[in-house]
């Protein structure tokens, strides 16, 4: 088949009007079921057409698939880089609090390392997974997880009350829940 056939479209390829064959006004009967075609049994146009349409649609799924097989540890790669990346200046940072550990001025080594985690908390918000440390707000269990129960006399039971480490994320994506503590129901 020429190339210029394969690329028509299927509409184009229909028989003028004057070719068709003239449809039977008489009921057919219910088709018998086909154990198996022989090879050797002649198909119609339509149904090679059909056969070779179903062939490529295979083949161009094959090939995405394969495709995809190759892209994926590519993207997978660029995405680490580039969180690596995000995190470069935080570890130069931590390199310099560390040179300046000798200093006599301990505030000022506590103030630099205090920034440095400010730095590596926004590179995390950054990349989606904002810190949340609040007390106050009632226990979500896709928030938060308990680590201890206290009493508290003046907050209604289910309360965090306490962080004991931050969580990372938002509800349904997180990085890690936070522990808090959380008061207990008054008896």
């Amino acid at each position: 088949m020429p190339d210029q056939e394969q690329t028509r479209p299927a509409e184009d390829r229909t028989p003028p009007e004057s070719e068709r064959t003239p449809v039977p006004q008489t009921p057919l009967p219910a088709p018998e079921p086909v154990e198996q075609e022989s090879a050797s049994a002649p198909r119609s146009p339509e149904v090679e057409e059909l056969e070779d349409r179903w062939r490529r649609a295979l083949a161009d799924l094959d090939n995405l698939r394969k495709r995809y097989a190759r892209e994926l540890p590519r993207e997978r790669e660029a995405e680490r880089a580039k969180a690596a990346a995000a995190f470069l200046p935080v570890v130069d940072n931590l390199e310099l609090a560390l040179a300046h550990a000798g200093a006599d001025d301990h505030g000022a080594i506590v103030s630099g390392v205090r920034a440095v985690r400010d730095q590596a908390v926004e590179v995390l918000r950054n990349l989606g997974y904002p810190r949340y440390e609040e007390t106050g707000v009632p226990f979500h269990p896709e928030q938060h997880e308990v680590v201890s129960v206290v009493d508290e006399p003046d907050t209604p039971a289910g309360t965090v009350v306490q962080v004991l480490r931050p969580g990372y994320g938002e509800p349904g994506r997180q990085l890690r829940p936070a522990a808090v503590a959380v008061s207990r129901k008054q008896e």
